[in-house]
């Protein structure tokens, strides 16, 4: 089979969508060498040529009359009109886009995947006109598709029900996080981590995005109640007082500057008067979030809205407890391998930290738990379940 990739996120490591096509592509090698690669390269892109390629895989850098004038334009031009063109040229038995931008008219056997509905579901992130018309053409070109895949069921649920996808034609494909992610038992390099980033000996972790979903105004809230709640139980001199030493770390490149779309987490932490129990630590480099993961108490994710939530399970193959919403993807991910709290619900996330930190057999058990669950998600998984839509689309698309 001769298999064509979309390569526009190739060698953007930062950006989800180019994760998902780095380990898709090594994987699919991995599991099916038989198989013919293309990897379609954006002119536009002059970075994503000059990154490696796996060998086995054939480039085919792809140019439009935009390339050097204005790059949404050429993304839109290379989406609709010159991949499919390259691939039909080149024949290929199925042309895979592996994020939210299939062409309109398909020349080829086409398959996409659409990580998350966000743009659509959510009023916040519509953005102005230019944005809303790239959506409504990418939807319908994921209407027009041979086959959707998607990251969870919960996003599955939705492109049946926005998108009108019929069943046979959207499948749920769960991602996976790379091998590295693992409990680290090297004492050397959790001290490298821990001094690195000026971590406190005890201390529940963040790790993600400040926009609105992330709902991260509600965790600080529960924290600072948390805070609260355990100063009142010191002064009565009751058992708690040594939460009072668990830091809250907020990790990720924080907002420039106060916005409603992007609520700066320092204002919110300033206006509780809890300064002294909060540390931001910005961006964390991709290969000390094993260690960063492993020395937390617990990961705090109250999200409102995710597609698949990759940092929950990066901290469940490190054996980190989660906290996490009761929300779209993120429970049929955590099952019973953390807590689930309802979203907005102050107190009862506050209660679930409180009930980590103090319940040392809970904490091991959600370990344990985490660690068995994680070990499901593999790429291997997602190639061969990619695989097998491939082969669909051949025989049936």
């Amino acid at each position: 089979m001769r298999i064509g990739l979309n390569g526009w996120f190739w060698g953007t490591p930062e950006v989800g969508s180019g994760q998902y096509v780095h380990h898709l592509l090594h994987s699919l090698l991995r599991v099916a060498p038989e198989h013919e690669y293309i990897l379609y390269l954006p002119g536009a892109q002059p970075h994503a040529v000059n990154v490696p390629v796996p060998d086995g895989v054939r480039v085919r850098v792809v140019n439009t009359p935009f390339d050097r004038h204005w790059e949404n334009l050429a993304k839109v031009w290379f989406e609709q009109v010159a991949l499919p063109r390259a691939a039909q040229e080149d024949a290929v038995d199925v042309l895979h886009v592996p994020y939210w931008g299939s062409a309109l008219v398909r020349r080829v056997p086409t398959v996409v995947t659409v990580h998350d509905l966000i743009p659509m579901l959510l009023l916040a992130y519509r953005g102005g006109i230019l944005v809303r018309t790239y959506t409504r053409l990418v939807a319908e070109g994921a209407r027009r598709a041979d086959m959707v895949l998607t990251d969870s069921q919960a996003s599955r649920r939705d492109i049946r029900r926005y998108l009108k996808v019929p069943a046979e034609r959207v499948r749920a494909v769960p991602l996976a996080v790379d091998g590295m992610y693992r409990r680290v038992e090297d004492e050397e390099r959790l001290t490298y981590v821990r001094e690195k980033y000026r971590l406190p000996n005890r201390f529940l972790l963040y790790l993600g995005g400040f926009d609105q979903r992330k709902n991260v105004t509600t965790l600080i809230q529960a924290y600072a109640a948390l805070v609260l709640t355990m100063k009142e139980a010191a002064q009565a001199q009751e058992h708690a007082a040594s939460v009072l030493d668990v830091v809250l770390v907020v990790a990720g490149r924080l907002p420039t500057r106060d916005t409603r779309f992007f609520p700066d987490p320092r204002k919110i932490v300033r206006a509780f008067g809890i300064e002294e129990h909060v540390r931001f630590i910005g961006w964390v480099d991709e290969e000390d979030k094993p260690a960063l993961y492993t020395l937390a108490e617990a990961l705090v994710f109250p999200s409102l809205y995710e597609g698949f939530g990759l940092p929950v399970l990066e901290a469940m193959a490190c054996g980190t407890p989660v906290i996490a919403a009761n929300a779209a993807s993120l429970p049929e991910l955590v099952g019973d391998a953390g807590l689930l709290v309802a979203p907005r619900d102050v107190e009862g996330l506050a209660e679930a930290m409180l009930h980590v930190l103090e319940n040392e057999e809970l904490k091991a058990e959600l370990s344990r738990r985490a660690r068995e669950k994680a070990l499901r998600f593999t790429w291997d998984e997602v190639a061969r379940a990619t695989l097998d839509a491939y082969e669909w689309v051949r025989e049936f698309g």
